[in-house]
C-alpha cells in the first residue's frame, strides 16, 4: 500500500465504511489484488453486486410459527380487497372487506421473540404486518375511525422497535424486499450473478395489477442500475485522498462515467410509462401506500394494545432510496447554500426524515458517507483550476438534475394530472366539491408534493460550480 493510501487511513475514524470489509470478503480476493471495495460492509447492507437490494430474492414466506399473517395476506390478496374510496364499490365487495377485517380482529396475538435473532425474518414480518395494516385501513370506510387491532398493532410495533423502521409501509417494503426473480440466474465462482434488469418480479401486491408491479420494479431496476455509481463513489473517494494529478484525471472520468449512469437511471424511471398506467396507478395503486399523513379523511391511527402510539407514520416515497441520497451526500447536494426559491430548511429537515423510513444498515451507510474527510465538491473547489474536472463534476451534478426533472414529470403524469382530472369531475357531478380543488396536493409521504420536488431539483441545479468561484 502506498504511503498516500496509509495516510488516508489515519485519517479516518476506525468505524469508518472506508476500514471496513467487504460484504464478501469471506469470499477471498483474488492473489495480488487489494481490495478496496469499501462501500459494501456488513455493517451497511449494501452488496457489490446488487447495492442496497440483497443478493439474493428476500424471503417470501415466514415460518409456521408465523403462518397465521401469511395466511391472513394471502387471503386479502386472493379476495382482491378493493378500497374504501373506490366509487363503485358493490355492496358484495364491502361485504367481503368486512369478513376480512373480521378474521384478522379474531387473529391471537403472535408472540415475535424469535423473529429477533434473524433480519430475514423481522424484514419479511414487518413487510407481511404493514401490508395486513394496510389493507385494513384502506378497505374501512372513511366515516370508520381507525383503530388497528391488537394481533397485528402489537407485534408491528415490537417488530418495528426492532427493525429501527416505523410500523408502517416503507419504500424497502415495498422495493428492497418484495421481489424475486422470474427465471434461474447464471452462476460463477462468487455465487450468483445479480439479477438482470428483465429478471424481476415483485412478491405481493394491493392491486395485483401489472401496473403496480411496474411501478415497483421500476425502481428495484433504478437501484440495480445504480450498483455502479456506488463503485464510482468509492474509487473516486480512493482517488481523492491521494489527490495527484494521475488521481484527478481518474476522478474526472468517474465523475463523467456517474453521470452516465444517473442518465440510465433516469431512462429506466420514465420507461414506467410502458407497464403502468397513469390513471389505474392514481385511483387504485397509489391510495394503499398513504401514510397517517395523508389519510384522506385525516383520521387519526391508532395501534390497540400499544401503550406508546407511534409517531412517524408517513407512506412509502421514492426519497425513502438511500441511492438517491447517496448521489447527494457524495456530490455535496445537501449541504450547498440555499437559495431564495430553493430548498427550504423544512425541506431539507424533510429529506432528513425520509432517512427515519430506511433500514438503518442504509442510514449508518449515509452518514458514515457524510463524514468523509475529502468531499469530492470540496476537492473540485479547492483543486487548483483545472476545468476538467469542473466540467466532469457539473456534469454529474446536470445528470442528478435531470434526473429530478424527469421525476417531475412522472409526478405531473402519475398524480397531478389524474388529480386535476377527479376535480374536474366532481365539479362537474357537484359545483360544491370545489373546495377539494383547493387543498395541497401531498406525495404518499405526506409532502406538499410540487413545491417540495421543484425545490429540491432547483437547489440541484444551483449546486453547478461556475468557474469563477474557483
Amino acid at each position: 500500500m502506498s504511503s498516500q493510501r496509509q495516510l488516508a487511513d489515519m485519517l479516518l475514524p476506525p468505524d469508518h465504511f472506508l476500514l471496513q470489509p467487504r460484504q464478501d470478503s469471506l469470499l477471498g480476493v483474488q492473489e495480488g489484488h487489494i481490495d478496496t471495495s469499501t462501500l459494501a460492509a456488513h455493517d451497511f447492507d449494501v452488496d457489490t453486486r446488487t447495492g442496497f437490494m440483497p443478493p439474493d430474492p428476500p424471503l417470501s414466506r415466514l415460518p409456521v410459527q408465523w403462518e397465521l399473517w401469511e395466511t391472513a395476506l394471502d387471503a386479502a390478496m386472493q379476495a382482491k380487497l378493493q378500497l374504501a374510496v373506490k366509487l363503485d364499490l358493490t355492496s358484495e365487495e364491502k361485504k367481503s372487506s368486512e369478513s376480512w377485517r373480521e378474521h384478522v380482529r379474531r387473529l391471537p396475538v403472535v408472540p415475535t421473540s424469535e423473529l429477533t435473532h434473524s433480519e430475514l425474518l423481522l424484514r419479511r414480518a414487518h413487510h407481511v404486518l404493514t401490508f395486513i395494516m394496510h389493507f385494513y385501513i384502506y378497505t374501512l370506510p372513511l366515516s370508520s375511525s381507525v383503530r388497528i387491532p391488537e394481533p397485528i398493532s402489537v407485534p408491528l410495533v415490537a417488530i418495528s422497535s426492532h427493525l429501527q423502521l416505523p410500523p408502517v409501509v416503507t419504500y424497502s417494503d415495498n422495493v428492497l424486499y418484495n421481489w424475486d426473480i422470474i427465471r434461474p440466474r447464471a452462476q460463477n465462482e462468487l455465487g450468483f450473478e445479480p439479477p438482470a434488469l428483465d429478471n424481476l418480479r415483485s412478491q405481493d401486491m394491493f392491486s395485483g395489477t401489472i401496473d403496480e408491479q411496474e411501478f415497483y420494479l421500476a425502481s428495484a431496476r433504478i437501484e440495480l442500475r445504480g450498483v455502479e455509481a456506488l463503485e464510482l463513489m468509492r474509487a473516486t473517494m480512493d482517488e481523492l485522498f491521494v489527490g495527484d494529478e494521475i488521481a484527478i484525471r481518474r476522478i474526472t472520468t468517474y465523475l463523467h462515467k456517474l453521470a452516465s449512469i444517473v442518465h440510465d437511471l433516469e431512462t429506466i424511471l420514465l420507461n414506467v410509462r410502458k407497464g403502468c398506467d397513469p390513471d389505474t396507478f392514481y385511483h387504485s395503486i397509489r391510495p394503499w401506500f398513504r401514510g397517517a399523513d395523508s389519510d384522506p379523511a385525516h383520521r387519526k391511527w391508532v395501534f390497540e394494545g400499544v401503550e406508546e402510539q407511534p409517531t412517524h407514520l408517513s407512506g412509502p416515497s421514492a426519497g425513502q432510496s438511500a441511492l438517491i441520497h447517496a448521489l447527494d451526500v457524495f456530490l455535496g447536494l445537501d449541504n450547498c447554500n440555499i437559495v431564495e426559491g430553493g430548498v427550504t430548511p423544512d425541506q431539507r429537515t424533510l429529506l432528513r426524515r425520509m432517512q427515519i423510513y430506511m433500514p438503518r444498515h442504509h442510514r449508518n451507510f449515509l452518514r458514515h458517507l457524510s463524514t468523509n474527510p475529502r468531499p469530492v465538491r470540496t476537492f473540485v473547489t479547492q483543486t487548483k483550476p483545472d476545468g476538467e474536472l469542473l466540467d466532469a463534476y457539473n456534469s454529474a451534478v446536470q445528470s442528478v438534475k435531470k434526473f429530478r426533472d424527469a421525476h417531475i414529470k412522472i409526478v405531473a403524469i402519475y398524480i397531478i394530472g389524474p388529480a386535476a382530472r377527479e376535480r374536474m369531475e366532481l365539479e362537474h357531478a357537484d359545483p360544491k366539491t370545489q373546495e377539494v380543488g383547493k387543498q395541497v396536493l401531498k406525495g404518499t409521504g405526506g409532502t406538499d408534493l410540487v413545491r417540495f420536488l421543484k425545490g429540491v431539483r432547483d437547489k440541484t441545479a444551483e449546486a453547478v460550480i461556475e468557474p469563477t468561484l474557483q
